[in-house]
């Protein structure tokens, strides 16, 4: 692991270790990237759903097209290959995603959608129902992490995020054969609050330094690639930085898929994203930020 994304051990950084928390509190101010180990996720869960991802992304694409549908704006279901842009960007993603959210009850607010059951793989929604749950659970214990960091009540950021509209991003990345454009994801940043990518150590995914460098992320098996989002980049004034990043195929890989599921922990749609430092700060609605990005990024 390279010095800049340092890899920590969640159960002492939540144990208050001294030398462990510096680091987390170094790596948040300056690139906003880390990598958990001892986090407590279950490797039956997350294998499961790579498999269920592997066996809805091999579907007939006319089976896939089905989940797809527009009016969702890319919020549930199905988004295809060429379609998400990054900001500034004329060239899709080489990418197509599934997105799955929390399953929804009265209490959450009434504009988060439900889930999309796949007909063909019933086990899909009961293996990501459980992903979502365990992540989640793990996505609000960073974020009191967080908010300890910030000298902030530990459950600040997690009363917006407990019913929160996030979202699992089940991705494939399918064989890039023309290395003249190698680029799987172009350069961006995160929407939401935090992201925690699950099952990174494929390569591919690199980091902009404040050099204007791009580092890549080697995580080893079983860590957690933890990132801050705009959103919460947006609230510390820039405190925390959400840093630049991407996925790109190397001219030396292997020629092949590549699949990757990440969880953005979202704030529920009524948050208002205000200021931590300044109580004059009107902020703006989570559901306004977020419809603004996702029409810059092309998914509706």
């Amino acid at each position: 692991m390279n010095k800049l994304i340092p890899e920590l051990s969640f159960k002492k950084i939540e144990n208050g270790d001294d030398e462990t928390v510096i680091t987390l509190n170094n790596a948040l101010k300056e690139h906003g990237f880390f990598s958990i180990t001892e986090h407590g996720l279950s490797t039956d869960v997350l294998k499961r759903c790579y498999q269920s991802s592997k066996d809805f992304f091999s579907l007939d694409y006319k089976i896939k097209s089905k989940y797809h549908n527009p009016d969702f704006k890319g919020a549930r279901g199905y988004t295809p290959k060429g379609i998400e842009t990054a900001v500034g960007e004329n060239v899709p993603d080489q990418k197509e995603f599934w997105h799955h959210g929390p399953n929804i009850d009265e209490t959450y607010d009434a504009s988060i959608p439900k889930n999309i059951y796949i007909e063909e793989l019933p086990d899909f929604n009961l293996n990501f129902d459980q992903l979502f749950i365990e992540l989640n659970a793990i996505g609000l214990r960073i974020l009191k992490v967080i908010a300890k960091s910030l000298n902030l009540d530990e459950n600040y950021f997690v009363n917006w995020a407990q019913k929160g509209n996030s979202l699992l991003r089940p991705i494939h990345y399918p064989p890039v054969h023309d290395l003249s454009n190698i680029h799987r994801a172009r350069a961006h940043e995160d929407i939401n609050l935090i992201t925690l990518l699950v099952g990174a150590e494929e390569g591919g995914l690199e980091v902009l330094n404040n050099n204007n460098e791009w580092i890549k992320v080697k995580p080893s098996s079983n860590a957690i690639v933890c990132n801050i989002g705009d959103m919460m980049q947006l609230v510390t004034e820039k405190k925390l930085k959400s840093t630049t990043h991407r996925v790109v195929q190397y001219s030396d890989q292997e020629c092949r898929s590549r699949y990757s599921i990440p969880f953005f922990l979202h704030p529920s749609p009524n948050t208002n994203l205000k200021s931590i430092f300044n109580d004059n700060d009107k902020g703006v609605l989570a559901d306004d930020f977020l419809n603004e990005r996702l029409k810059a990024i092309k998914l509706y």
